[in-house]
């Protein structure tokens, strides 16, 4: 089967290879700090989803660190500049809390949006995250560069939220979304598949509901459940209560997805590969080439 790869999206629109650049903007979340909750989500490391984000005090440093990391990892074949996506990962990349300031907010992102190497700013966040001064630091940032909002749904399921401790509502995610369209922003939805207690209807049912947004949602990230040490999701795992998918289940179930989703929505991401120091399962999962050269081969025979 074919799908809109995020590969073929940024070729299409900026006319050549991109490489994304993990960054941190030095926020906390507030389902960490007493907020919403304590801890994050049971699947959160202590990393906040960043763990291979770089982390110094300026947004210029982080890019130069981060692109010597991209660059060693894929050599250059020639002199050609190559662009960038500049992603604010770690966190809550919107909660102004802390050292985090509505002015230092705008001075991290367009730091970011005025590198010449940057093509577009994508910040990772919550839809509770999202209050009239931050969206339109977002708005005024997106005049620059794209900016693309990721956030982080995981599922429409309000029980399966609740156990995971997602700390707002559907309600939260749909006027965030509405209100992310309505100014312009690029957005990006993050789903978790395998997560406890979740079938395959599930699973399923979240893609119908985004597969039926308007306008059309823009980009999905399928993400397969990691169980990472130090969470409380791994103090649940090591006691037995939920089991992880095996590659061929997670193949079915993502073949599923990637079948309900309109053709103009871009899948940025098929799976996802957690820090192999603190991976506890799928152990499969760990090497990320072959699970993606596999998933590809897999999605072709469908």
């Amino acid at each position: 089967m074919e799908y809109n790869s995020l590969d073929s999206y940024l070729k299409r629109t900026f006319g050549g290879k991109v490489y994304k650049l993990a960054l941190s903007m030095g926020a906390t979340c507030p389902n960490r700090d007493g907020t919403k909750g304590w801890g994050g989500c049971s699947f959160c490391s202590a990393g906040g989803s960043g763990d291979f984000a770089e982390n110094t005090l300026s947004v210029g440093e982080q890019i130069e660190l981060a692109k010597k990391r991209v660059d060693s990892k894929f050599p250059k074949k020639n002199d050609v500049p190559r662009m960038y996506i500049a992603y604010f990962q770690s966190f809550t990349s919107t909660y102004i809390s802390g050292s985090l300031t509505l002015h230092s907010l705008r001075e991290r992102l367009m730091a970011a949006a005025l590198n010449k190497c940057v093509v577009a700013v994508s910040v990772g966040t919550r839809p509770d995250c999202l209050e009239p001064e931050v969206m339109q630091i977002l708005t005024e940032v997106n005049q620059i560069k794209p900016v693309w909002v990721e956030l982080g749904l995981q599922t429409v399921n309000e029980k399966t939220a609740a156990v995971f401790g997602r700390g707002y509502e559907l309600g939260t995610f749909t006027d965030a979304y509405c209100r992310l369209k309505k100014a312009g922003l690029y957005v990006v939805v993050h789903v978790i598949l395998g997560l406890p207690g979740e079938s395959e209807d599930d699973m399923l049912e979240t893609v119908r509901f985004l597969s039926g947004l308007t306008p059309v949602l823009d980009g999905i990230k399928f993400q397969l459940l990691h169980v990472l040490r130090g969470t409380r999701l791994a103090c649940d795992y090591e006691k037995g209560l939920f089991e992880t998918m095996d590659f061929e289940e997670y193949c079915s179930v993502l073949g599923k997805c990637l079948k309900l989703i309109p053709k103009e929505t871009v899948v940025h991401r098929i799976t996802g590969d957690g820090p192999k120091r603190i991976l506890i399962a799928p152990l499969w999962s760990a090497d990320k080439k072959k699970v993606l050269n596999s998933l590809k081969k897999y999605l072709l025979s469908i």
